[in-house]
């Protein structure tokens, strides 16, 4: 008989735990979305913007990749927003443009008309992914296979740093003067696992010192928000998991998604994540506000 209450009493702990662990759905797109890689709200036009890869994955020159515009209820107001992109990833606004990595080259297309504006072929680069834009207009973005991250200043694209400082970085937020950056890892494998999981880093803009936020390895992180409290979201590609780290650097695990999270939006005064789910091809948003108190 003890050995029947012990046993329930295991059981119950491990269904809190799931349930406290569980985000909430609100709505999800599951059709008309093929390898979405980021997702990013314009906060004046209240509008999601989602890059799509299509069909050839994340290196493949085929053209097939686009921009869809929904609302924020996950209603579509034009699927095939912005085209003409091969494997279209990270995308943000410097008030002006939408802006978007696409393998060898940054893009951009005008935010009221969608046509496109730019399109800059960068010398050497080998897999950019995602963009971040700062205040003034400046661009950046990561290469996260030669782990370098590009500027695109006044006209002018340059290196701002590169190294193995930066265990090939991927995701990119610019916050209060300093580039967040989340990094892949090191010694990225054939199959992009790493022998080396990566860390939450910060880069100052003007010193260009890089100061991890993380200071243990956390995961092949791709997605980077603030939480608007001074801590961040933060997505892990390869496991699927959602953290969210403190501004201290200590992290909890908020919740799991299959292989494939990928380069979220988050809406901070309500905790809603909205997630690509590249290899499900669909893209969801989840309630995380009572998991984010509970962290």
């Amino acid at each position: 008989m003890k050995i029947f209450y012990f046993s329930l009493f295991l059981f119950s702990i491990h269904s809190l735990f799931a349930v406290l662990n569980e985000s909430k759905k609100i709505w999800s797109i599951d059709s008309g979305i093929k390898a979405p890689e980021s997702c990013y709200i314009h906060e004046e036009s209240g509008h999601l913007f989602i890059s799509q890869i299509g069909e050839g994955g994340g290196m493949g020159k085929d053209g097939d990749g686009w921009i869809s515009k929904y609302d924020l209820k996950g209603k579509i107001i034009k699927d095939k927003w912005a085209t003409g992109l091969n494997a279209p990833k990270g995308i943000r606004s410097d008030g002006v443009r939408i802006w978007v990595t696409d393998i060898d080259r940054i893009v951009s297309f005008n935010i009221k008309t969608g046509k496109k504006e730019n399109d800059l072929k960068i010398p050497n680069a080998k897999f950019l992914n995602d963009l971040a834009c700062g205040n003034d207009g400046t661009v950046y973005f990561s290469d996260m296979i030669s782990s370098s991250i590009y500027q695109y200043k006044k006209g002018k694209v340059s290196i701002l740093v590169e190294g193995i400082q930066l265990e090939h970085p991927n995701g990119l937020l610019v916050d209060n003067g300093k580039l967040i950056i989340g990094a892949w890892g090191k010694e990225i494998q054939d199959d992009f696992t790493t022998k080396t999981l990566g860390r939450l880093l910060s880069l100052d803009l003007k010193t260009k010192e890089i100061t991890p936020i993380t200071k243990k390895p956390l995961g092949n992180l791709d997605g980077v928000e603030s939480d608007g409290k001074g801590g961040y979201i933060v997505t892990d590609w390869i496991s699927g998991k959602i953290f969210h780290v403190q501004s201290s650097g200590t992290s909890k695990l908020l919740s799991q998604f299959p292989k494939g999270a990928a380069d979220h939006a988050f809406i901070q005064e309500k905790g809603i994540l909205i997630l690509p789910e590249m290899l499900e091809n669909k893209v969801g948003a989840f309630d995380l506000s009572v998991l984010i108190k509970g962290s």
